[in-house]
């Protein structure tokens, strides 16, 4: 049906709804593109290895070596991590800054997530938007034409179909990335959090073995 035909030929086939399908995936590539990108950059450094390196540090007491490190890093782990650091040396809330800061990445992780996700929902409606006009214009033609024009009627029908089709293509890979990225979110967030959890451990800690010196000392 669509043998020796163009892009752009097949295009105007389907009328403004393909085009419509053409940019809500190309779209959708963009985004899927970007998102894996961003996502790979903050995957590099596995969370247990971030962490021993970053303790390592901290045992040190060489507070300003682990905020580089986690400048290096540049990872969602790493900027709570910061935060964190950052509020034990200005005698702050940790709990507040480092939940505070989760919130942040999370938003950032989710940023154009959404933009799947419509598309994956509304360009299958599309296609059909595209089909049922096609499907009402053959209709129309077969009344204009009469009954010895029911094979252009059926042509038209089946060229109408590709609306469908092209929204079946759009909103597949839409969907699945959104849930794969969806996936990764939840496990960043899985990171982060624990990560808060054992940075406030180990500062208490570190305020727990320095008050117990300071008591041995005053003893002595």
């Amino acid at each position: 049906m669509f043998e020796g035909k163009s892009l752009i030929e097949i295009l105007n086939i389907g009328g403004l709804v393909l085009y419509v399908l053409l940019g809500l995936s190309m779209l959708s590539f963009t985004v899927i593109f970007y998102k894996f990108v961003e996502f790979w950059q903050k995957s590099k450094v596995k969370r247990a290895n971030f962490i021993h390196i970053l303790f390592q540090k901290i045992k040190n007491c060489n507070l300003e070596k682990a905020i580089e490190y986690c400048d290096f890093v540049n990872m969602p782990i790493a900027a709570v991590s910061k935060t964190g650091i950052i509020a034990f040396k200005s005698g702050e809330n940790l709990d507040e800054f480092m939940n505070r800061e989760i919130m942040i990445q999370i938003v950032e992780l989710e940023r154009y997530i959404t933009i799947l996700g419509t598309v994956g929902n509304i360009a299958v409606y599309v296609g059909l938007l595209g089909t049922v006009l096609g499907i009402i214009s053959a209709f129309h033609d077969m009344s204009t034409i009469g009954s010895g024009g029911i094979a252009v009627v059926i042509r038209g029908v089946s060229e109408a179909l590709i609306a469908t089709a092209a929204g079946l293509f759009v909103a597949i890979p839409a969907s699945t990335a959104y849930n794969f990225f969806v996936k990764k979110i939840d496990k960043f967030i899985a990171d982060m959090e624990y990560c808060s959890s054992a940075i406030k451990s180990k500062f208490n800690l570190s305020y727990f073995i320095q008050g117990k010196e300071i008591d041995e000392n005053k003893n002595k």
